[in-house]
Order: C-alpha cells, then sequence, then structure tokens
C-alpha cells in the first residue's frame, strides 16, 4: 500500500488526480476500521493532516444555488473535527453542533471530521440529515476546478456520493441557523453506537411564510428529505409564526407520520423497518415541539 502525505491542497489535488483509488484520510475513524477488519484494501493512502487548508471555518457570505436563507454562509473546511464543530461553531450551526455531540467517543470526536462522514456517506452517518435538513452545499474540489453539490443530490446510495474519483470534498458551505434548529438519535445505548434511525429538523422563520427543511438518518438507502412533512409543516406554520402558542397535538402528530411516511427503512439487527418508522414519528415530533418552544421563547424576550 502506497500512502502520500501532501503538504498542501493543490499538492493534495494533483496527487488525487494521479492516483484516482486512493483513499483519503483526515481522523481515520471510518477508513481505519474498514481496514483493520480488511473489509477494505486499498492500494493507495492519501493522507490529508497536514494540509491545513481544510481545517479552517469562515464566514462565506455568498449565495450558492440559492441555499442561504438570509443569515449569510459559513465555510466549513472538510477537515474541521467534531469537537471544533461543537466548541468553535455551536451556537451558529446548533444542529450540526447537536449531531456532532452524538458521534462516538471523545476520543473519536477529537479526531473525525465532518469531511470523513461524508466521505463515507453511509446512511447511518450523524451529520447528513443536519445537512440535509439545512440545505448545505458539499465543496468538491480537483485539479479539473471546484465545483458545489447540494446534499440534496450528493448521496447516491448505501456508501455512494457524487464525488468522482479525483476529487477531494474541501468544505462544506452551510447557512447559519436562520432559526430553531434540532437533532435526535435512537441508538441501542446512550454512546459509541450507530443510529437506529435520526431526524434532524430547522425552522426558519421569514417574511411572508417561512419555511421548514428535515434531513432523515439510518431509516433508507441514504439519508433523506421528509418533503412531504415540510410543504405540510409550512403551511400550518405559515400563520402561526407571531405567536407563541404551543402547536396542536394533532398538527405534531400528522408531522411526525409524515416523516414516518417518507423513511425507506430495512430490519437488520440494529432494528426493525416498523419500529424505525414508529421512532421516526415519535422523534419528529419531539424535535418539533423543542424547536417550537424555543422560537416562542426567543418570540417573547
Amino acid at each position: 500500500m502506497e500512502f502520500l502525505q501532501p503538504s498542501s491542497l493543490a499538492e493534495a489535488l494533483e496527487l488525487k488526480a494521479e492516483h484516482p483509488s486512493a483513499v483519503p484520510i483526515a481522523g481515520g475513524t471510518d477508513v481505519m476500521v474498514e481496514i483493520n477488519f480488511d473489509a477494505r484494501r486499498p492500494d493507495a493512502m492519501l493522507d490529508l493532516t497536514r494540509v491545513a487548508e481544510l481545517t479552517a471555518w469562515a464566514p462565506d457570505s455568498a449565495d450558492h444555488n440559492g441555499a442561504d436563507h438570509g443569515g449569510g454562509q459559513l465555510r466549513v473546511g472538510s477537515g474541521v473535527t467534531y469537537v471544533r464543530l461543537i466548541g468553535e461553531l455551536g451556537t451558529v450551526l446548533p444542529g450540526l453542533a447537536m449531531a456532532a455531540r452524538t458521534v462516538g467517543s471523545p476520543q473519536i470526536r477529537n479526531r473525525g471530521t465532518i469531511g470523513g462522514n461524508l466521505g463515507a456517506a453511509s446512511p447511518a452517518g450523524d451529520c447528513h440529515p443536519v445537512l440535509l435538513a439545512t440545505a448545505a452545499i458539499i465543496e468538491a474540489t480537483s485539479v479539473r476546478g471546484t465545483r458545489q453539490i447540494p446534499a440534496a443530490e450528493y448521496y447516491l446510495g448505501p456508501k455512494r456520493s457524487a464525488l468522482s474519483p479525483d476529487e477531494l470534498i474541501t468544505a462544506v458551505l452551510i447557512p447559519r441557523a436562520p432559526g430553531p434548529q434540532q437533532f435526535a438519535k435512537i441508538g441501542t445505548r446512550n454512546a459509541m453506537v450507530i443510529a437506529v434511525c435520526a431526524f434532524a429538523l430547522e425552522l426558519r422563520p421569514g417574511k411572508p411564510a417561512g419555511s421548514v427543511g428535515t434531513g432523515i438518518g439510518s431509516a433508507g438507502p441514504t439519508p433523506l428529505r421528509a418533503a412531504g412533512a415540510e410543504e405540510f409543516l409550512a403551511g400550518e406554520l405559515a400563520g402561526r409564526w407571531g405567536s407563541a402558542d404551543p402547536l396542536p397535538e394533532e398538527l405534531t402528530r400528522e408531522f411526525g407520520a409524515l416523516v414516518a411516511a417518507a423513511a425507506r427503512p430495512i430490519d437488520d439487527v440494529r432494528g426493525t423497518a416498523a419500529y424505525r418508522k414508529h421512532a421516526l414519528s415519535v422523534l419528529a415530533r419531539r424535535t418539533l415541539t423543542w424547536a417550537w418552544t424555543a422560537y416562542g421563547e426567543d418570540l417573547c424576550a
């Protein structure tokens, strides 16, 4: 196995062009598990830990493909670790920070990166539902140039993404939270667990009507949006943004049912399809209640 160690992004892109089958490694929390269990044996590995350009984040106010909901973008380098997402971006990207807190152990959160989560493209990846809910954009770069892939178009199948063989994930473009965000997942225990299912929600108060974003994890061949649930909830909230009144129970239940209907789960060792659908309906109701409560508190502050 050849081990490639670029010291700059330009060098990394050149090496990726020369060795398109080379597997990028940053934290290694997914890749090394596969290698240690002999589930993967690449010809070459591309070590990105010395590429400083991938570890930075900064404001990016440009509107990329309409994803900016009015608060400006953040450009988060693919080498930013989970612990930095929590500590440095928790106030402006709260949903992503919530998801990062559920990843693995402190050791994994210190090593693992948002780019690694995207590169693995697992349906159970914790960051994916939030990226869908927030209409994030994945920045993919090669020696041919840079392109932006909406999160909704990035996931093609189990552990398959829209990346070309010569591309590296260089950053994620994420709108600052325009309103309350929530993330919740269910697992067989409270830590060090792959999600049985997960759900992310973003409320976007605004004029004239506002909108809603959702993301479903570990309940389909890819992470999924619940488009019907988004449309229903946006319509129901259209006349409520000026009020701090609690949402009717029938509204939250219908939202939960629509989220569950959008899932495409299977039976596996972590849970049955029926359980996943039921759990998603509960998560959707709970996260909506939490988000709307937070919105009402901000409205009354």
